[in-house]
């Protein structure tokens, strides 16, 4: 699996678990709530400091958002057909 899209389905799978927003999670990200949107979709090289951002926000551990073991698998079906 592309890492980008991995750590986009988990990222979005943290931030629906903690019934967020992207434009919440954007807001305390200090970024465009599109910009969380295309790091869910994978469409978005992210830096280390990104990551930081994202991890500060949904109170992750960066490993949280690059586990291939999150997302069961009737969920990450419902994802891929969104």
């Amino acid at each position: 699996m592309d890492i980008r899209k991995l750590f986009g389905r988990n990222l979005r799978h943290y931030r629906l678990a903690a019934k967020l927003s992207q434009e919440a999670v954007g807001a305390r990200m200090g970024v465009d709530r599109a910009y969380v949107g295309l790091m869910e979709r994978g469409e978005q090289n992210v830096t280390l400091l990104t990551i930081w951002g994202v991890c500060e926000a949904l109170k992750l551990r960066p490993a949280d958002l690059f586990s291939e073991d999150t997302i069961p698998d009737d969920e990450e079906d419902q994802i891929t057909q969104d």
